[in-house]
């Protein structure tokens, strides 16, 4: 797979927590603002993955994930992505989106436990899926939530 291309996640469990850490920091007494995304009528707060070394960290390593929390990669101009589970622990739900809508969803991935992590399958396998954003979220939240290809997803990022 060309790397400018495909999207390979999950490198290191310290910097996934300093990412967590940045949304929660306390400025002047004041709480950051959480990004946010509305799916449906579900909202659900967002770290967020923009740069490459973020969108190869994602959630690896992670051993739960709250139903009303998940990860938004951003993908600012729009590209093909191809997404994976190598250093995973929870399994998840994927929806690739573009313009505003979901695209694709990929339910209840499972973590990969190959020994090389280029054994590791892909989502989507093959070529990549042309996106502007990534939201994974705790596997089965599509099916909880009603959550179907074609659904408008609304973000509130920051600036």
């Amino acid at each position: 797979m060309k790397r400018s291309f495909n999207v390979l996640f999950r490198l290191a469990l310290n910097s996934a927590i300093t990412a967590a850490a940045l949304f929660s920091q306390v400025s002047e007494g004041a709480e950051a603002k959480m990004p946010l995304v509305k799916i449906g009528t579900t909202v659900v707060k967002l770290e967020v993955a923009a740069s490459d070394q973020e969108i190869e960290r994602g959630l690896m390593y992670r051993t739960s994930l709250p139903e009303d929390q998940g990860m938004v990669f951003l993908f600012h101009p729009p590209r093909p992505v191809n997404f994976w589970m190598a250093h995973c622990f929870i399994s998840l739900d994927m929806l690739f989106v573009k313009d505003g809508k979901v695209i694709k969803i990929f339910e209840n991935v499972p973590p990969c436990h190959a020994k090389n992590e280029r054994e590791c399958p892909t989502y989507p396998a093959g070529p990549g899926i042309e996106v502007s954003e990534v939201v994974e979220l705790a596997a089965g939240f599509a099916k909880r939530h009603n959550v179907k290809v074609g659904d408008p997803l609304s973000f509130d990022l920051p600036k």
